[in-house]
């Protein structure tokens, strides 16, 4: 698969997670949770892919995209164990506390898969020029 076509693929991944949102909203308690368990458990198989694909290729990789996995397990962690301890609040400043804290927490993972998609586009385009030059010098050798 291309870097072209893998940046097409998290646009249609985007796409898919914006309309699942949208229809969560209009979803019961028991709905939600059963979408919140089952995306929950998307993004954790999702980030054990990644960080066995980062593990095989610890040597190719630069320490930075490692930092920043490693930083993004770490928010996820502590974002899972909020989740997990809030299930048993009951009390109306907390339940308020707590969706306060999710929505920043949510806000915040937008902003981070923000500046990733910006990171994947300028990769992507990076990769596209490197082809191109690489094809360029190919065809002059």
């Amino acid at each position: 698969m291309t870097a072209s076509d893998s940046f097409t693929k998290l646009k249609q991944q985007v796409e898919k997670a914006d309309r699942d949102v949208m229809a969560a909203a209009s979803q019961g308690e028991v709905e939600l949770q059963a979408k919140l368990d089952e995306t929950r458990k998307s993004a954790d198989d999702h980030a054990a892919e990644l960080r066995a694909k980062t593990q095989a290729a610890t040597d190719q990789a630069e320490s930075h995209w490692r930092e920043v996995q490693s930083d993004w397990d770490r928010h996820i962690q502590r974002m899972h164990e909020r989740m997990d301890a809030k299930k048993a609040v009951h009390d109306a400043k907390m339940a308020e506390a707590d969706a306060e804290w999710a929505e920043a927490d949510a806000l915040d993972a937008i902003d981070f898969a923000s500046s990733a998609v910006e990171e994947a586009e300028y990769a992507v385009l990076d990769a596209m020029r490197a082809r191109k030059d690489a094809d360029v010098l190919a065809a002059s050798a």
